[in-house]
Parts: structure tokens; sequence; C-alpha cells
């Protein structure tokens, strides 16, 4: 990250918990050819290990063909049998130093820090490629908190280490963060639209999309 942030966010997407990798991969490569996507998440609940793998698999086809990076939830063994780019960790800056020594400085790790400022920080000192604060917007899940605006203009002033606004976007969140973020992560906001690609322009038109 330069010293300013980019006038635009980078878009990042992240899987729904749930999908049939055949019905899915079409949806997806119709979004990621319809606007410019830097990261994908699989975010796959369970402890499937072959559903797990079987989707990778399809997905990685799908974002490699487009120059896409896709990086697996929690799942590290498996980013590195399948030849994916990295990982993303739920929990903070947890093992962070000893996954970057087994993954290598070319992997992608970044971190999920909720709404808290001194989980951001102790991942970027621990070597995270990027931080993930939220929900953004009102939830029901989780334990209710929002991540606060004025975490973001500060980070962006202060902290080099790329920042992600990420849960329960709505058009005024990212009209309001596209100056102060470095990416947008986007997954539950769009999957449940008959067009996702029309949804996630929509949600992001005032970010220059």
């Amino acid at each position: 990250m330069s010293d300013t942030t980019p006038e635009r966010p980078q878009l990042y997407l992240i899987t729904p918990a749930a999908f049939d990798p055949d019905v899915f991969a079409p949806r997806l490569a119709r979004v990621l050819d319809g606007v410019e996507v830097a990261c994908l998440r699989l975010a796959m609940a369970g402890q499937d290990e072959d559903a797990i793998s079987r989707a990778a698999d399809a997905l990685r086809e799908v974002a490699h063909a487009r120059d896409i990076a896709l990086v697996i939830e929690r799942h590290v063994v498996l980013a590195e049998r399948l030849g994916l780019d990295g990982v993303h960790l739920p929990q903070g800056a947890r093992d962070l130093r000893k996954l970057r020594k087994t993954l290598g400085d070319d992997a992608i790790i970044g971190t999920a820090c909720g709404t808290s400022r001194h989980d951001g920080l102790t991942a970027a000192e621990a070597g995270a490629d990027y931080v993930a604060f939220g929900p953004m917007g009102e939830t029901g899940l989780g334990t209710g908190g929002v991540a606060d605006i004025e975490l973001f203009s500060w980070w962006s002033e202060v902290i080099e280490v790329p920042v992600v606004a990420e849960g329960a976007l709505t058009q005024a969140l990212v009209e309001t963060l596209t100056p102060i973020t470095d990416f947008f992560a986007i997954g539950d906001e769009i999957w449940g639209q008959d067009d996702p690609l029309a949804a996630l322009k929509t949600l992001v038109a005032p970010a220059g999309y």
C-alpha cells in the first residue's frame, strides 16, 4: 500500500458457506468477467475435506484463468496441497508468524480482526498481508458489534498494511468507506440475489465501478 489510499478500493469476493461447485463456478465466472476482482476467498463451512477440496479445485480453475488470487479460510494444509495462493485466518494473529514460515513469503496470509484495533495492529506486526475489519453494518449474526468508521480513517493514515472492509456492506457504507479502505470484501450481499453481478455493480457503484 502506498502512502495514499487508492481512489477506488479493490474488490475481494467471498464464497457462500455452502454451495455446489458445479453450479457456483459458472455464476462466479460471470461475476469475475463483469467486474475487476483482486482476490477470492473460499469460505466453505464444515469439515468435509473432499467437498472442500473439490470446491477449491473448481474455483482455482476459474480464478487462476483470470489471474485472480484464491485464498482459503482456515485450512492451511489444503492451501498448500491444492496450490492455492494463501489462507485467511478468522481469529486475528494467532499462529501467523509460524504460518508465514510454513507457507513462505509469497503466500497471502490475511486475517480477520473483527472490530478490534488492537487485534489488527497485532496481526499487522506479525506479518499479515492484509487485515479485515467488520461487520460494517448491523447484523443479527456474531456479537452484534460493528466496526467503527473512524478505525478505517485512522488505519489508512497510519498503517501501511492494507485494510479490508467486510460484512453487511450497503451502498451508503461503500460511499463512506471508499476513501479510507483498500478492499471491499463482498459475499452474502450478492450471492443470494438472482443476478449476483448486477447486485455487485449496484452495491459498489459509489466506489466508481
